[in-house]
This record gives C-alpha cells, sequence and structure tokens, in this order.
C-alpha cells in the first residue's frame, strides 16, 4: 500500500529530530564536565598556593564587641559653680584576649611588667598585700615537676580539677616557700598578676593608677609592643571641688577592683555593665547611676583562632555621663555649716550644756513650696578624737523626740477629728492616769485653761494631750484608769502626723533615708506623751518637711536634691537642659484651710509673742514656726546615769508667702538654769544666711544687667 507524499516527508523531519537529540547532550555533559573542572582547579590553587592565607583571612573572622567606661557626669551647684568633676589620670590597663591567658602566661606578662612599674610602693604595704595562697600559687607555676607528687593517686581519680588545685595548694608547705627569696621586686610581680588574674576577657581592668609616676607610664608606653594586652591610658577618678561640704549626699563609687557590688550583679550585667565598671553606692552617685554613668564607647574585637586580638575598631563613641545641678548654693551650704559648727562649739564649751552626752548639731533648709532643699547640715563632735565632723547624713539617717516642735500637726488633727474647733478651750490642770506620772505642761501653771492658739504661743502639753485624749474616745478621771481606751488611738494620731511627713519617708532623691523611730507603746501614758512630741523620733529632714507643709498651705512636697539633668557641656561650659525636676505634691492635708490658717497663725504668735520671741525679738526677718525641748535621759546597764533634753526648732519665713523653712534638732543638751540655746541661735543665724546670700545674688544679677545693657 503506497503511503502519502506528506506522510513519508514528516517521518524524515522525525528520525532527523532524534539524530539531533543526543548530540545536543553530548554537548551539555562535557560543557558541565569543564566547568567543575575549572572549579576544582581554582580550589586546588587556592588550597595549595593561598591556603595560609585563605586560613588566616578564616581565624580572622571571629568579631567580639566589648564596651569601655567613660567619664562619669559632673554636679553643680544652684549657680553652676562645678561640685563634682572628673580629673585624668594616668592609668595601665590590661586587656585580656577572648578566652583569657593562661595562668603561665600571666605569669610571664606579670614578670614582664615588673620591669617599669612597681604598683604598691610602700614596702610594709606591699608584703600586707601578698598573701600566704599568693605566694603558694607562685610556687605552685614556678614547681609544676613537684606538684604532681604531692597527692596520691587516690586523691587525684576522687577530686574534680577545682578541688584538686586546693589540696595541691593546701599540701605546700612552709619548708616549700622558704625556697624562694621573697624579695619586694618578686612580691612586686605577684601584685601585678593578681591584678592580672581578676581581669576579665576583652574587658580594660585598671592595674595601677595611684601613685604611678611619669617615668613608669613612659616606659610602660614605650614598650608596649612587649607587653601583650598591656596599655598606657588616661582614665579618670571623682574629684570633689569642695572638700567634704555635703559630700556624705554626693556618694561614693566601687573602685575598679570591686567593680560593680555582687550581689546585685545580675541587674548590672542586664544593663549593659561589666565586672569591673566603677558604679554608685551611695548619695546622688547611686541615686542617679542611670544618668551619670554615660555611654560607653563600643569596640569591635577581631581575633584569630588562638584568641589574640588582631584588630579593633570604635563602632560607637563613647560619651560621658550626663551632667546634674543641685538646688544647694554650696556658698550658703557651706556657711550653714560653719554655723552648726559654731554653735555646737559654743555648746560644748557651755557649762550647762555640755554635761558629757551632748555631741550633735543638726539643721535642714529647704524651700516649701517647691521641695528644693536648701541645705543639709549635721556636725557631730568626736569626744575621743576631740574633733567636729561633717556628718551631713545624720539629718536623714539619725532619729530624735523633737518634742513641742510638732503640735502643729496634733492641733490640726484635733480640728480634723471635730474634738476642737477654732477659739476652742480646754482645761489646762495636769492629767493624772493612775499607774503613770503626773503630766503637766514645761510650765506648771501657764493658766486656768487656754484656747488653740494661746495652746501654741505658750506649747502646752497638756492642751495637746486633751485633744489626744478627746480623739481616743476614751473618759478620763484624775487618777484612775483611762477607761474604754484603745491603741488603735495611736493609729489615728500617726495617720495624722505622717500627711505632714513624720514617722514616714519624705521621698527625698536618694537611696536611703531613715523613716523615724515609731514607739510600740505599752500602756496609754504613752499615748499622751506621743502627742506632745516625747514619744516617737523623726529625723530633721522630716521635721523640715512638716513645718514646710504647714508654711505651704497644707501641701506636701517632695524634698528633692536635683534640679535639673543636662547634656555634657563643652569646655567650661554647662550643656542643654535634657529635663527639670518639676514640684511634686506628695498629698494634701486632709483639712479645711481655715483650720491650716490658724496653725500659722499660732506659729506667728510663737515668735512675735510666745516661747521664741525672748530669742528672736529684735531679729530682722519675719519668721513663723515652732520650739520643741524633748526629755531625753541617759542609760546605762539599765539605770539612768543622767538627764539631757533634745532642743529643736522647727520654722519658715517670711510669714506670708514663705521661700525657706527649717529645722534644727540639738539631742542630749545638759538641763539646768542657764542653759544655752543653741538652737535659737542655729536657727537665726541660718535664717540670716539665707536672705545675706539672696541678696547678693539679686545684686550681682543688678550689677550684670547693668553691665550687658552697657
Amino acid at each position: 500500500m503506497n503511503q502519502h507524499p506528506d506522510l513519508k516527508q514528516k517521518k524524515k523531519k522525525l528520525k532527523k529530530k532524534k539524530a539531533q537529540l543526543p548530540f545536543r547532550l553530548n554537548i551539555l555533559f562535557v560543557t558541565v564536565f569543564l566547568v567543575f573542572s575549572l572549579l576544582i582547579v581554582q580550589l586546588g590553587v587556592v588550597q595549595i598556593l593561598n591556603g595560609e592565607e585563605a586560613q588566616r583571612k578564616i581565624n580572622q573572622t571571629e568579631n567580639t564587641p566589648s564596651k569601655k567606661p567613660v567619664p562619669r557626669g559632673k554636679m553643680y551647684d544652684s549657680d553652676h559653680d562645678l561640685i563634682l568633676d572628673n580629673k585624668a589620670v594616668k592609668s595601665i590597663t590590661y586587656t585580656p584576649p577572648k578566652h583569657g591567658d593562661t595562668a603561665e602566661e600571666r605569669l610571664k606578662l606579670a614578670e614582664d611588667l615588673a620591669k617599669y612599674i612597681t604598683i604598691i610602693k610602700d614596702e610594709a604595704e606591699l608584703k600586707k598585700a601578698i598573701r600566704e595562697r599568693d605566694k603558694k600559687e607562685y610556687w605552685y607555676l614556678k614547681n609544676r615537676d613537684k606538684v604532681s607528687d604531692l597527692l596520691t593517686e587516690e586523691e587525684k581519680e576522687k577530686l574534680d580539677t577545682g578541688e584538686q588545685y586546693q589540696a595541691e595548694l593546701e599540701a605546700i608547705t612552709e619548708e616549700d616557700l622558704a625556697e624562694i627569696e621573697w624579695t619586694p621586686e618578686l612580691l612586686n610581680i605577684i601584685a601585678i598578676k593578681k591584678e592580672l588574674d581578676v581581669a576579665y576577657e576583652l574587658s580594660p581592668h585598671v592595674i595601677v593608677n595611684e601613685g604611678l609616676t611619669e617615668k613608669e607610664y613612659a616606659q610602660v608606653a614605650e614598650h608596649l609592643h612587649d607587653l601583650p594586652g598591656i596599655d598606657a591610658v588616661i582614665d579618670w577618678d571623682r574629684e570633689r571641688l569642695y572638700d567634704g561640704t555635703l559630700s556624705s549626699f554626693l556618694g561614693n563609687l566601687t573602685t575598679s577592683d570591686e567593680g560593680i557590688p555582687r550581689e546585685n550583679s545580675e541587674f548590672y550585667l542586664k544593663n549593659g555593665y561589666t565586672w569591673n565598671d566603677r558604679v554608685g553606692t551611695s548619695g546622688l552617685e547611686q541615686q542617679y547611676e542611670h544618668v551619670l554613668r554615660g555611654r560607653k564607647e563600643k569596640v569591635q574585637y577581631t581575633t584569630n583562632s588562638e584568641g589574640a586580638v588582631v584588630n579593633s575598631e570604635v563602632v560607637v563613641e563613647g560619651q560621658r555621663g550626663k551632667d546634674i545641678i543641685l538646688t544647694v548654693d554650696m556658698e550658703l551650704q557651706k556657711k550653714v555649716d560653719e554655723i552648726v559648727e559654731d554653735e555646737l562649739r559654743k555648746a560644748i564649751n557651755h557649762p550647762v550644756n555640755n554635761n558629757g552626752y551632748l555631741e550633735d548639731a543638726m539643721a535642714v533648709m529647704m524651700n516649701p513650696q517647691t521641695g528644693e532643699i536648701l541645705a543639709l547640715s549635721a556636725i557631730r563632735y568626736d569626744r575621743e578624737e576631740k574633733k567636729y565632723l561633717n556628718n551631713a547624713y545624720r539629718t536623714i539617717y539619725d532619729s530624735h523626740a523633737p518634742g513641742s516642735s510638732i503640735k502643729g500637726a496634733t492641733v490640726l488633727a484635733g480640728y480634723q477629728e471635730g474634738v476642737i474647733d477654732i477659739g476652742t478651750y480646754l482645761d489646762e490642770s495636769a492629767i493624772k492616769i493612775k499607774g503613770s506620772k503626773e503630766k503637766s505642761s514645761y510650765s506648771n501653771y501657764l493658766g486656768p485653761r487656754l484656747n488653740d492658739i494661746q495652746a501654741l504661743e505658750k506649747s502646752s502639753n497638756v492642751y495637746m494631750m486633751r485633744i489626744a485624749l478627746r480623739i481616743s474616745g476614751a473618759t478620763y478621771r484624775r487618777n484612775e484608769p483611762l477607761y474604754n481606751f484603745s491603741f488603735n488611738s495611736f493609729d489615728t494620731l500617726r495617720y495624722y502626723y505622717s500627711q505632714f511627713g513624720l514617722g514616714t519617708k519624705t521621698g527625698i532623691d536618694l537611696p536611703y533615708e531613715a523613716s523615724g523611730v515609731i514607739g510600740n507603746p505599752t500602756n496609754a501614758g504613752e499615748y499622751l506623751d506621743l502627742s506632745f512630741g516625747q514619744y516617737d523620733a523623726y529625723t530633721t529632714l522630716q521635721l523640715a518637711q512638716y513645718v514646710s507643709t504647714i508654711a505651704n498651705d497644707g501641701y506636701r512636697m517632695r524634698p528633692h536634691l536635683v534640679k535639673e539633668i543636662r547634656e555634657p557641656g563643652n569646655g567650661n561650659g554647662i550643656g542643654k537642659i535634657i529635663k527639670s525636676i518639676n514640684p511634686e505634691v506628695m498629698n494634701k492635708l486632709e483639712m479645711d484651710d481655715k483650720y491650716i490658717e490658724r496653725v500659722q497663725k499660732g506659729f506667728r504668735r510663737v515668735f512675735t509673742s510666745g516661747t521664741a520671741s525672748g530669742a528672736w525679738s529684735s531679729f530682722p526677718y519675719e519668721v513663723a514656726g515652732k520650739t520643741g525641748t524633748a526629755q531625753n535621759p541617759q542609760y546605762k546597764n539599765g539605770e539612768k546615769v543622767a538627764d539631757t533634753e533634745n532642743l529643736t526648732l522647727v520654722g519658715y519665713s517670711p510669714a506670708e508667702n514663705p521661700e525657706v523653712a527649717f529645722a534644727v534638732v540639738v539631742p542630749k543638751n545638759g538641763t539646768g538654769i542657764g542653759q544655752y540655746h543653741i538652737n535659737h541661735e542655729i536657727g537665726k543665724r541660718i535664717v540670716k544666711a539665707y536672705y545675706e546670700s539672696k541678696d547678693k545674688k539679686e545684686q550681682n544679677d543688678q550689677e550684670q544687667n547693668s553691665s550687658n545693657e552697657e
């Protein structure tokens, strides 16, 4: 059968295509073969001809970041005068490689470095710094061949590495150590090695900065190429420009040896610190650590496979910490310190006041409307050393019974509880509860009865006790038990006191302050003592906050030492404001304004015609406030050995729109006729100093403005 011509033609084309397909596949296979051959040849060239270079590059690919500390922020006073600075200090540092050096390598480095520096110059101090264990560790490294013989095979199998090392050290005898001559030069090597031992990988550790001579620094800098990991750098240290003035509150730092506090290490490490970073441990240095610490310089280290640093690059520039501006004028602070010390000296030299127990005088000044601290001063007389010490911290740490100074709070509590009102008269006769001593005012007779203003003006204890009795709801009959008395009454009175800051923390911007001493009552008589300041004890700062609250129309302000946070300044100038610390109201007294005004009136009468009028009669500035005297008997082995008194004074000035409030506490004065009124003398002088400082600033401002206009 004959096929169609078209069909024959299609079959021919199909056969031709089938013949071409194997040919194309062969070309593809040959191409692929050639490409792989070229790759193999290239890899061979890399391996054979450039193997070492390629391996070196591979070994350098491990990058590890590290952060270098920067200087902390500075502190300025309210006039922008520098208080706390950073001074440059020449230092020798050690930065261990990744994974660290071996003990033998560190010893070799210490031996090399000891050729140029002595880190402890005093030989006696050097000998004291090197312990027996340090010597054993040195002997251990120098006698590796003998160390293995110190333990039995059983001990070696039984103990892990750490336990075995400890056992080997303990096996080193005094005779072994006697083989070595422990010269000062050798002890210096060991001292240097001790510093190298505590360094962390890729983290600069200060080996020495104190006592480092110019020659030592230059020699190390000249031989850095022979001292791996060692660097000669300019470090920093804190410099206080006002010596001990306010130093209690400026605070302290750890050393680079101490580093971050171990008990809080987790917190610090999570927040970017390294083990040997210096951090604030007290005062403003601790409270504002997050502000003062600065931004660390971030360095990227490139290390080889052996952990050695082969390159470093700064990837984040460091910036020193932010600056803080204080509310305190350091010149006023210095003046207040001088006044308090001078008056304490006078009292110590007074035959009545100095009965062997007087040792402290404290004063606090603050702005009642803003809470800004103006001065914190406490001077202690060290009787053993016969020296006067600046212990400003006692204004927030030490608590003392204030006496009548807190009567304004008691009267206001009486108003609020509805047990008295404006003009209420109460019987002034002494109070006697069965089983307790008779309690009266400081004078046996202030009159048959007094009203609220008179009670403040004349400082009646009885008026306060009768307010307390009414608040308690108890039934009082002379020389009988106090019927229906509840100890919950203590809580009621203390609740009102706490609204003024008494018996509770003031909220000052410091890491610690005492909350006062709250007694544990056992009888109703102590409740009466509480009402006129003879039971619970408060700090001087608490008393200042209390009187500030009355001065500020019932608004309790949070006291603060920091006014502003600023960017680091350039040169001698200060930087831009980042944050201003605004006045903060902690609470408003839960009392009618008319009652607060009534107590303010009574406080003014105290200074014009009351218990403070004699001492302040010729004073040129308007003052309101309250005096206080608290009995403070001294005991030894459970027996009373002396009667002493706490002399206190709280006040504010001027009476209208007050701008300064103050509290003075001088505990444990001797009693008797002719007592020196140290509380009043301190009060008068510090208020006068405040106004003189204010006038001086206003005059300087006027002169500056006149100069600018010209």
